[in-house]
């Protein structure tokens, strides 16, 4: 049987939050089986609980932001996913401002963290919900799917009109039975475009970014010295941010996700048709024999990052 897991011990980390552009303090402390992943703004009084659950989910203009009450907490999705990537059920974030730190943009320096301390693995069960029925959301010409599958599989679609965009590869397909979380997506980095960056100051967003935590694209190239990760990050980078979306729902999915031009306001709106479909799902456990079947199966491989 597969187990919940949680963190061995507290790690903590400070960044800059990619929104806000302010410093922020993040300590990640260990939880007890069926606990979830609960965000804690220490910097209130008394201390904001928000726990992780697609309904929380308040915001979705260029990040996933959870709200309850007078609470938020922004840019969740990048340690969202590295959770997912690491198999991890029950943590708790506390947090002294309102977003997670961006770090160098990707979900990397997540996995080190928590990496950095141990994952211990607990009595109770690892839930999963296993896709049974096909479901879809969309708007206008962007669309998500959750599709029944053996395993987590997850593949995306992007249109870009951009020189450095559109000479990669804007369609990509990875199976977690097969591929590597660890190596193959989360290094992949958040990207913009530097003719919007008078556009997202004026709405207070963006305030943080810079080449250290994003790449960035003028009109016709990489603006970054080093270049891109991967040869197609950008498409990389969004198969991370839709499995930091999914994981809102605070169990590993058993399916097979499809985006097409989706983004953090679609993606939530897959999850929250998802739970209100119950006949499209159930709640199973596995045994180490199907272990292939989940995101995580092979993440004790860590080279690649």
């Amino acid at each position: 049987m597969l187990r919940q897991r949680t963190l061995k011990a507290t790690v903590s980390t400070i960044g800059i939050g990619l929104h806000s552009g302010k410093k922020v303090s993040m300590t990640l402390r260990p939880a007890s089986s069926n606990t979830g992943i609960v965000f804690r703004r220490v910097d209130m009084n008394p201390p904001a609980l928000i726990e992780l659950h697609p309904e929380r989910v308040g915001e979705t203009m260029l990040c996933t932001a959870l709200i309850a009450d007078d609470a938020k907490v922004a840019t969740v999705e990048h340690l969202l996913s590295a959770l997912a990537g690491l198999g991890i059920d029950n943590l708790y974030v506390d947090l002294d401002a309102a977003e997670i730190p961006i770090m160098d943009g990707s979900a990397a320096p997540f996995l080190y963290l928590l990496l950095s301390t141990g994952i211990e693995e607990l009595k109770a069960p690892k839930r999963f919900i296993r896709i049974k029925k096909p479901l879809e959301a969309s708007r206008s010409n962007a669309w998500a799917k959750l599709l029944p599958y053996a395993g987590f599989k997850a593949s995306f679609e992007i249109e870009f009109d951009h020189p450095a965009v559109s000479s990669t590869a804007q369609a990509l397909e990875i199976d977690f039975s097969r591929q590597a979380y660890a190596s193959e997506i989360a290094r992949a980095r958040t990207f913009g475009f530097m003719r919007d960056v008078e556009m997202l100051r004026s709405r207070n967003l963006g305030l943080g970014g810079s080449l250290e935590n994003a790449i960035v694209l003028d009109e016709f190239r990489v603006l970054n010295q080093d270049g891109l990760r991967y040869r197609d990050e950008f498409i990389r980078h969004k198969i991370l941010d839709a499995i930091g979306d999914l994981y809102t729902l605070g169990h590993g999915i058993i399916g097979y996700y499809q985006g097409h031009k989706s983004g953090h306001a679609i993606n939530n709106l897959l999850v929250r048709e998802l739970l209100q479909q119950q006949d499209a799902w159930e709640m199973v456990t596995l045994d180490e024999k199907q272990r292939e079947q989940a995101i995580f199966a092979d993440n004790y491989a860590f080279g690649g990052i």
